[in-house]
């Protein structure tokens, strides 16, 4: 064991960077970065729900006057269900797209609700990983900050995931509409360009959550190399989820449960991904803030003054009787 730990150390000595990798592993662990990453999953997927209805309410109010249009549209979703839900599911879209007002404003509340919480929980995750202590805010002051947050992040991510679809499924559409579907180069020029729009626009993403999310923001040099790492680490999140959501969506069991089960998969993913990221840079060299050794305090000196008891008379008489017998029993014994 000995022997195996001062392998490690060795290691660890001669490799930075892996010395980085396993202080920014504990630094994680020690800060709960499991649990955290499992509340913004919770959150993230209880957001859905009211992001849905929002959904369904645009999409009533901009068909509202194409009934063909919405039908057709109503019928594809459905077709995707199983057959024993395509009733319930049409009666459903039907109810949600009548009160489509209805829909929206409960939409509104709800995502807005859901999302403070998901903001406030990561917030909280990105504090705990730099190894801040909790700050107290004033109770609105703190729900305007978190909401401001979630809007400019919500757009960030928007745009992010736009770039990336762009790059992939959309690809062959713009360049048939400009003329050059034909041509491979086209295609994969812009496949490049739109994968460096994307991390660009990942990267600047990710230098705002990691330096500006935590309660008491860090500088946003100590953050560049973290947010480059997270831009990078995120496209391959992405190219790996859509594989995996192809994959599960298979068969009709996959159809019902797959999308679910994916979405958790992938933000609890994509959270430990992010708080590890801010781990790594919280307990880089630079980053590392070493505590002064705490002054002790004045030292107090409390003299201890015993002062011996007096005999009383009767004890004072009693030891006198005891030492003239022991003098009578020695002055015998001498003679």
């Amino acid at each position: 064991m000995t022997e195996n730990e001062s392998k490690l150390a060795r290691l660890r000595r001669r490799r930075p960077g892996i010395d980085h990798l396993i202080r920014s592993f504990d630094a994680f662990t020690e800060r709960y970065g499991n649990h955290f990453a499992a509340s913004i999953t919770y959150f993230s997927v209880l957001s859905l729900f009211p992001l849905l209805l929002i959904g369904v309410s645009v999409l009533g109010f901009v068909l509202a006057d194409q009934p063909d249009t919405l039908r057709e549209l109503q019928a594809s979703v459905i077709g995707a269900a199983p057959t024993s839900l395509r009733g319930l599911l049409w009666d459903l879209v039907n109810a949600a797209v009548e009160e489509r007002g209805k829909v929206g404003v409960i939409g509104l509340v709800t995502a807005a609700v859901t999302g403070l919480g998901w903001m406030s929980n990561l917030r909280d995750a990105l504090t705990a990983q730099w190894g801040q202590k909790p700050v107290q805010q004033a109770f609105l002051r703190g729900i305007v900050v978190d909401l401001l947050s979630l809007v400019g992040l919500g757009m960030a991510i928007a745009v992010s995931f736009a770039l990336s679809a762009v790059g992939s499924g959309l690809a062959d559409t713009l360049l048939d509409a400009i003329g050059l579907g034909g041509y491979g180069w086209a295609k994969v020029l812009l496949v490049v360009v739109t994968t460096l729009l994307s991390v660009s626009a990942n990267w600047l993403v990710f230098l705002w959550v990691i330096s500006r999310l935590p309660r008491t923001p860090v500088s946003v040099k100590s953050a560049v190399r973290g947010a480059l790492a997270a831009a990078v680490g995120f496209e391959a999140l992405k190219a790996v989820g859509a594989v995996y959501l192809n994959t599960v969506l298979g068969g009709p069991l996959g159809s019902l449960v797959g999308p679910v089960v994916g979405l958790l998969v992938f933000a609890n993913l994509v959270a430990r991904f992010l708080l590890f990221i801010t781990a790594w840079t919280a307990t880089a060299r630079e980053n590392i803030i070493e505590e002064p050794t705490p002054v002790p305090g004045p030292a107090i000196i409390r003299p201890v003054l015993e002062v011996s008891r007096v005999p009383r008379g009767k004890e004072a008489l009693g030891l006198v009787g005891v030492g003239a017998l022991l003098g009578v029993f020695l002055g015998r014994r001498k003679r």
